[in-house]
């Protein structure tokens, strides 16, 4: 969406009501999608290297093909209906809990307005303003409860009011994005061991899922204002670890253990 154009008044009165209403909905809206990315990234990168960990320990450890593909799909779709369990209900604990601590603020507000009000003035002293326009800027809040609510709740709880319907799009579109980034991260590892086998297919299925790891970091630098380089690095760095740890234990601990002849 292109960014609004930006006036140039000489005080706060001069500003548009149209153009603060659309600039504050903007950047609503680029919260909500920012939370969404969240989850996708978070989601694609644990289906790679969780997947490639357990194809690289089965590779490792097997010389059968198929015990690799049948771990690879059972470690991929355990963890879709565990990363979408797990988000859905965590998202869902976390607004329940968000919103009985605003009921409780709300209680306050009403039944005990100068202890907010006084709460406020020194959650302001606290970032530096002056007690006496802490004690006016409280004051001027107090009069009108919703927004004493509101400002309890963001400084003291450090919660913005309603966050879980404005920007996170609701638990169960969390659940979902979540467990369909996962099932697409971990196709990757996978699909290489349907045309090959053995090293060349680990080989295939580390770079594939170490570029698309890289990829993931390198868009990512969009929104974290990292540089790119490194922060595909970072990721890259993660999964190489997981994939020779992977292979190390499914080669060297079997030998240690004397199961070496097993599988």
């Amino acid at each position: 969406m292109p960014a609004t154009p930006h006036p140039d008044p000489s005080s706060a009165r001069d500003y548009p009501r149209d153009y603060i209403a659309q600039h504050i909905e903007q950047t609503r809206r680029e919260v909500s999608l920012l939370g969404e990315i969240r989850e996708v990234v978070f989601g694609a990168q644990d289906g790679l290297v969780s997947t490639l960990a357990v194809v690289a320990t089965v590779a490792g450890a097997a010389s059968d093909n198929l015990a690799v593909l049948v771990a690879g799909l059972a470690s991929a779709v355990a963890g879709i209906f565990s990363m979408a369990i797990g988000e859905y209900l965590g998202s869902k604990s976390q607004a329940e809990i968000f919103r009985n601590q605003v009921a409780n603020e709300w209680e306050e507000v009403n039944q005990r307005p100068f202890e907010s009000e006084a709460e406020v003035v020194y959650l302001f002293t606290q970032e530096g303003m002056d007690e006496s326009d802490a004690q006016e800027a409280a004051g001027i809040i107090a009069r009108h409860p919703e927004s004493l609510l509101a400002t309890m709740v963001a400084k003291e709880l450090g919660i913005i009011h309603d966050e879980q319907d404005e920007t996170s799009g609701g638990p169960l579109r969390g659940a979902l994005l979540m467990g369909l980034s996962f099932a697409l991260g971990s196709v990757v590892p996978i699909l290489p061991f349907l045309f090959s086998e053995g090293l060349p297919a680990l080989t295939t299925a580390t770079a594939a899922t170490g570029l698309v790891l890289f990829g993931i970091g390198v868009v990512k630098s969009r929104w974290t204002q990292r540089f790119w380089l490194w922060s595909g690095l970072e990721i890259l760095a993660l999964a190489a670890f997981a994939g020779v740890a992977g292979y190390l234990f499914g080669t060297v601990l079997p030998t240690l253990l004397g199961f070496s002849g097993v599988v």
